[in-house]
């Protein structure tokens, strides 16, 4: 059964379609624990985009978790950057946070601005 692709994670203009196919794949990998369903399904990625960098690309991801308060938005996020970045030509990923109450928190986390002690502390 084919899934329906959200429109924010199609293709923009010329962006390489493989790679936004690459990079969905891998994102459909992630299961939110607490209803068993992936982030692409559950519309937790809300936009791609692809930008050159280097020899390839730098992916940024819109990551808009649950709610305000999810107890997973840290791991899952942490889970979105490493998946993206394992995708072939992604030179770097940044994730962007919206609808979260420790948004800014957690994008200083994932650029590596937070000392990692910060981050293992962290509840998910």
């Amino acid at each position: 059964m084919e899934e329906t692709v959200p429109e924010s994670l199609g293709r923009k203009h010329d962006e390489e379609p493989e790679l936004h196919r690459q990079i969905q794949e891998g994102l459909r990998g992630i299961i939110d624990p607490g209803t068993g369903l992936d982030v692409v399904r559950m519309g937790l990625v809300c936009d791609t985009e692809l930008q050159p960098a280097g020899r390839g690309y730098r992916a940024i991801i819109t990551f808009r978790p649950s709610s305000p308060v999810c107890p997973m938005a840290f791991k899952l996020a942490w889970e979105m950057k490493q998946r993206v970045q394992a995708v072939e030509n992604i030179e770097a990923v940044e994730v962007r946070v919206e609808g979260f109450n420790r948004g800014p928190e957690l994008e200083a986390l994932l650029r590596g601005e937070a000392s990692e002690q910060e981050g293992s502390n962290r509840s998910g």
